[in-house]
């Protein structure tokens, strides 16, 4: 499928009007209808929530992802869901920041975090992959951990011996998806506070 995708993506380059991003906010998931609703797509999610509050389509395939560019918090911010699987994110990510030229203090991510609760949010300026491979390759493709994320919480193994892939690429039970659909919200907030005012306002509006 990426093969295909691939001569899709070399083929459209051509930019909107408007102006070059002043920032990126990238969700992070595995495409396909299958992995739709799943912890792990939690990113994806949050991106969706984040383009229909701001009215951003995310429907041009650029730089092995689908993308929109649009305003947010009264920036020009490019809204990226990388179609490389989770473990390759990071092949979009970097190629969109070097493409725009932007530091990765201006590359906004967000991802599922099976160490929150679901409905609970962390905001980071930066940090280590803590185990996340989909950070881990934005981390080792763009040469820095010094960019800032958005996790958001969908819940631990329901117990130790339980596979952990199993569990990420599992649904939100029924009970768990009207708080999962409330965090989306907030993680959408979130990222607005963090452009309008900065990583250290938007954790001590969301980290509590």
């Amino acid at each position: 499928m990426i093969d295909r995708l691939g001569l899709l993506f070399a083929s459209l380059h051509t930019e909107p009007s408007g102006g070059a991003p002043e920032w990126i906010v990238a969700g992070l998931g595995n495409p396909g209808i299958q992995y739709e609703g799943t912890r792990h797509n939690a990113g994806f999610a949050a991106l969706d929530m984040l383009a229909a509050k701001n009215g951003v389509r995310i429907d041009r395939a650029k730089f092995k992802a689908l993308c929109g560019i649009g305003q947010v918090a009264g920036k020009r911010v490019l809204l990226l869901k990388p179609q490389t699987f989770m473990n390759l994110s990071g092949e979009a990510v970097a190629a969109a920041a070097h493409f725009y030229k932007l530091p990765v203090e201006r590359v906004l991510v967000l991802f599922d975090d099976i160490s929150l609760p679901v409905g609970k949010l962390r905001v980071r300026r930066k940090g280590s992959a803590g185990g996340h491979n989909g950070i881990k390759s934005i981390i080792g493709e763009c040469g820095s951990d010094g960019f800032p994320r958005v996790k958001i919480g969908v819940g631990d193994k329901p117990r130790p011996d339980y596979d952990l892939a199993s569990w990420v690429l599992g649904k939100f039970s029924e009970a768990e998806r009207p708080v999962f659909a409330q965090s989306l919200d907030r993680a959408a907030e979130a990222v607005e506070e963090l452009i309008q005012n900065g990583v250290g306002s938007a954790m001590n509006l969301y980290n509590s």
